[in-house]
């Protein structure tokens, strides 16, 4: 029996190795091919093939934050705040009503101001426009801007008693719409953004000329969006990122044909795929499928795009991707047609 056993280990071994050689010689095979066929295209180099950990990913994703990040300053015994964003949102905020502890607040604030518009920044900072339905599947929605701001004191952060007003330009997100509504925005522990009503009725947010008047009770997170809306039957989809990428050192992405003002994240992953789970895609939608990590300080993504059929699995290989600077893909996001 001892033989026996010992003829197997060896036999495995033979086995083992020829598959090893095989696999060396095909990958050898597979590399020369794709070089000589075109030397131009970026095929990665070994070294660049590790994967970033999660906490690399992370930061990558923090920094476009910043990037986009605008900083005020001003003093709570003026009264009634009045400042302008980057983008031409007037943003009122009345600081007789900030409190640092339940305490009024008088002498120098600071105060965070975040807004993002468009897909392309939607991806790098990860935010998202998935809105909870009633029945709690997360679904895409539309938006006139989304919004975070953040009052400290010396690095306390400082709450309100009163509603702070946004005027924010419709033109901004291809015009006004009266069905739009106002959401609050809430960050899991992975870091993902999703977006809940705040009044289904549309009392916080109303089209006043050529803005959108919108009036928070918070600071945080909100947003002016409403529900996609389209009637054709749903499913969902399955896309398999690169071997070693999974959910916390990558991320797949979801962006409608035609639609600029909204983008979706794949948010299930299970046994190395990412799905978007819920079943809240329409069936011939067309669309752009964007798999996204980091390398180096820099992203690495590839984009697939294709028209949506029932139960669709897309896969990415490393061969797909490229490289590119924070502007640079932003840019790429938002031309997709």
């Amino acid at each position: 029996m001892k033989t026996a056993v010992n003829n197997l280990n060896y036999s495995n071994t033979i086995s083992n190795n020829i598959k090893i050689l095989f696999g060396i010689l095909t990958i050898a095979a597979v590399s020369f091919t794709s070089c000589s066929s075109n030397e131009n295209n970026a095929i990665p180099d070994p070294q660049s093939l590790d994967v970033p950990s999660a906490q690399d990913f992370a930061n990558i994703r923090s920094q476009a934050l910043s990037d986009i990040t605008q900083n005020f300053q001003f003093n709570a015994d003026d009264g009634m705040i009045f400042l302008t964003s980057t983008k031409g949102v007037a943003i009122s905020i009345d600081a007789n009503c900030l409190t640092k502890n339940g305490d009024p607040v008088s002498g120098m604030v600071d105060l965070e101001y975040v807004e993002v518009f468009e897909k392309g920044n939607m991806l790098t900072t990860n935010k998202t426009t998935m809105g909870i339905k009633p029945n709690g599947n997360k679904a895409l929605i539309i938006t006139g801007g989304e919004f975070f701001l953040e009052a400290t004191q010396n690095g306390d952060v400082l709450d309100t008693g009163c509603a702070m007003q946004l005027e924010v330009p419709t033109a901004l997100t291809g015009g006004p719409d009266p069905d739009m509504i106002l959401w609050t925005g809430n960050i899991d522990s992975n870091g993902d953004l999703t977006w809940d009503p705040q009044d289904i009725n549309g009392h916080g947010v109303f089209v006043s000329g050529s803005n959108y008047s919108a009036f928070l009770q918070n600071f945080g997170w909100t947003n002016i969006d409403k529900f996609y809306l389209d009637p054709r039957p749903k499913t969902t989809i399955h896309a398999q990122a690169p071997a070693g990428y999974n959910y916390n050192n990558s991320a797949i992405y979801l962006a409608y044909a035609n639609e600029d003002f909204g983008l979706a994240i794949l948010s299930e992953f299970e046994n190395g795929v990412f799905s978007e789970y819920y079943g809240e895609l329409p069936i011939g939608l067309d669309y752009h499928l964007i798999f996204t990590t980091e390398v180096d300080g820099e992203w690495r993504y590839a984009v697939k795009s294709a028209t949506l059929a029932e139960d669709q699995i897309i896969t990415f290989s490393i061969e797909d991707t490229t490289i590119t600077t924070t502007d640079e893909l932003v840019s790429i996001v938002n031309a997709l047609p």
